[in-house]
């Protein structure tokens, strides 16, 4: 499985962007997927993720509210609306397909990785 993640770009604080991450094989419809990030100098952290029927999703506390995860299996593609950008949601965005079904949370549960999209949001 191959996941394409696209989306990022420079925006300014409380602009707004949409991720999107298709992957390759039908087969991520069956698994759950997250989007992850990584800003400089830090580990990676999840930012939000879903189970495979979309029904059950997860945010980190400082996304909430302002980052919206969904997913159209009948596009292989998930997508992370991100409202209200601040500069510290700069960082690299990864998109990731889990072992489970479900909205996973850790880095341990991720099967594939995406190439990374860098998201810039400056002041």
């Amino acid at each position: 499985v191959q996941l394409q993640a696209s989306g990022g770009g420079l925006v300014q604080t409380g602009g707004s962007l949409r991720l999107s991450c298709a992957a390759s094989k039908r087969t991520s419809s069956n698994n759950g997927m997250g989007w992850f990030r990584q800003a400089p100098g830090r580990e990676r952290e999840i930012v939000a993720s879903i189970n495979w029927r979309g029904g059950n999703t997860y945010y980190a506390d400082s996304v909430k509210g302002r980052f919206t995860i969904s997913r159209d299996n009948a596009k292989n593609t998930v997508y992370l609306q991100m409202n209200s950008l601040k500069p510290d949601d700069t960082a690299v965005y990864y998109c990731a397909q889990f072992r489970s079904s479900e909205a996973a949370t850790t880095l341990r549960g991720v099967q594939y990785w995406g190439q990374g999209t860098l998201v810039t949001v400056s002041s």
